[in-house]
Parts: C-alpha cells; sequence; structure tokens
C-alpha cells in the first residue's frame, strides 16, 4: 500500500540539531531512529506546547506515528488544532516512567523513564479520504481489527474533526535506567535502597450497558502497542 500522506523520499536516520541537542546528562540522550521510534510507538499520549499570543500552551492529545511524521486529532474548533494547523512549529513530548530509584541520600534519589521530545510543524489533512484514514490508522494504533467493527465517520463528523500530520524535523530520546548512584561514604550507610519498577497495563474490560450480550471484547493488551501500520506499510 503506497504512502498516504506523503512521507520524504529519504528516511532519516538521526534527528540530531543544534535546536534539540541534550546539554544535561548527555550520555542518557540518542537522536537515532530506532530508539525515538521505540519511545514513540510504545504510548499513545504524548503533550503538544505551542504559543497563541506570547502565551505558551501545553496540551495533553492522543496521537499516533506514521513514517516519519505523527498524527494528532481533536476537535475543528479547537485552539491548538487551530493555531497548528496555521503553520505554528510545535514541540510534543512523549514520557514514560518506569521505576522509583531510592538511595541512601535523598540528593541522589530519582527516576528511571523514557522520554522523546519532538520538534516540527503541522499541516492540516483536508481531504475527506485521508482524513477518514488517519482515523483508521488511530484506531488501529490502539485496537487493531476495530475499525472493520464499528461504524465510519459520517460525513458531519468528519467536518467536526480536524486531523493534522507533524512531521518529525527534528527529535531527542533521553532515557535513564539502573540501580541509585550512591556516594561512597553513603555506601555504608544502613537501610533499604534500590528501584520499585513501575509498568503500565490494561485492566479488565467493563462492557458498557449498550453492548451487545455475549458480545467478546477485543483481545488486547497494552503491550500489543505498535507503530501504525507496520505490517502493512513496513515503515
Amino acid at each position: 500500500m503506497a504512502p498516504v500522506f506523503g512521507y520524504d523520499s529519504l528516511m532519516k536516520t538521526s534527528f540530531a540539531s543544534d535546536r534539540n541537542r541534550v546539554i544535561r546528562q548527555p550520555s542518557r540522550a540518542s537522536y537515532d531512529q530506532q530508539s525515538l521510534y521505540a519511545v514513540l510507538d510504545s504510548s499513545v499520549l504524548c503533550h503538544v506546547g505551542f504559543v497563541v499570543d506570547g502565551q505558551v500552551f501545553v496540551i495533553p492529545t492522543a496521537y499516533a506515528r506514521d513514517g516519519e511524521r505523527l498524527l494528532l486529532h481533536g476537535s475543528a474548533a479547537s485552539r491548538m488544532m487551530k493555531r497548528l494547523a496555521e503553520g505554528e512549529p510545535c514541540c510534543v513530548t512523549v514520557s514514560h516512567l518506569d521505576g522509583f530509584v531510592l538511595a541512601k541520600s535523598a540528593f541522589h534519589h530519582s527516576v528511571n523513564y523514557r522520554s522523546a521530545v519532538v520538534f516540527g510543524k503541522a499541516i492540516e489533512l483536508s481531504d475527506p479520504v485521508q482524513k477518514a484514514e488517519a482515523l483508521r490508522l488511530f484506531m488501529e494504533k490502539v485496537t487493531p481489527g476495530r475499525w472493520q467493527l464499528t461504524r465510519p465517520p459520517a460525513e458531519q463528523e468528519l467536518r467536526a474533526t480536524s486531523v493534522l500530520s507533524v512531521q518529525i524535523e527534528d527529535a531527542s530520546v533521553k532515557t535513564r535506567s539502573g540501580g541509585p548512584i550512591e556516594d561512597p561514604s553513603d555506601l555504608s550507610r544502613q537501610g533499604w535502597s534500590g528501584v520499585i519498577p513501575i509498568h503500565s497495563a490494561a485492566g479488565l474490560p467493563q462492557a458498557a450497558p449498550e453492548s451487545e450480550p455475549g458480545a467478546a471484547p477485543p483481545p488486547w493488551r497494552f503491550d500489543d502497542l505498535r507503530p501504525i501500520g507496520q505490517d502493512e506499510r513496513g515503515h
């Protein structure tokens, strides 16, 4: 299947630039495509930063990656969607909390995490066919196969929905893993130190009152998250 949203002919292997160079703890940073996609593809929630009349806003929203672009969707009346559609530069961040790191000193307590910071500009997908395809890809990211079981968006629903495609211009990944880093003078102190792992997981499905009696819920788990369209596009 040919790409719908106009991928660049040359896919980036590094997203480093002066704009996104990590200064604090640079050894924890990476800029390669594989590291970036691993963080982006294991979540559905991001925070989008943008500016309106000198005021900075950071809005949480769902997203999905499609090649070197991030897809965002929301109400056509949304301030964020309108502003980004005008070409306002944005910063999209994704973060995962992997653990609390407890040291023998207060100063060296920390957290284990994976994070990505993406810079880019958005274009609005105004063609109804492209919008419907983007919304399908959103659903396939979270619940593969669900689109075939639902009513597709009506014309008025598509008009009420704005879909944006954000080109990943620059991006960085920063991670921390492992146990506490102790000062030598604290190593002999009594008491527990180590890592308390944090995991995200989906609970048992809860049927809505109007759900078909006896209908099976989707066989879905949080760790089933994957890049949208990876099986049909190879990106």
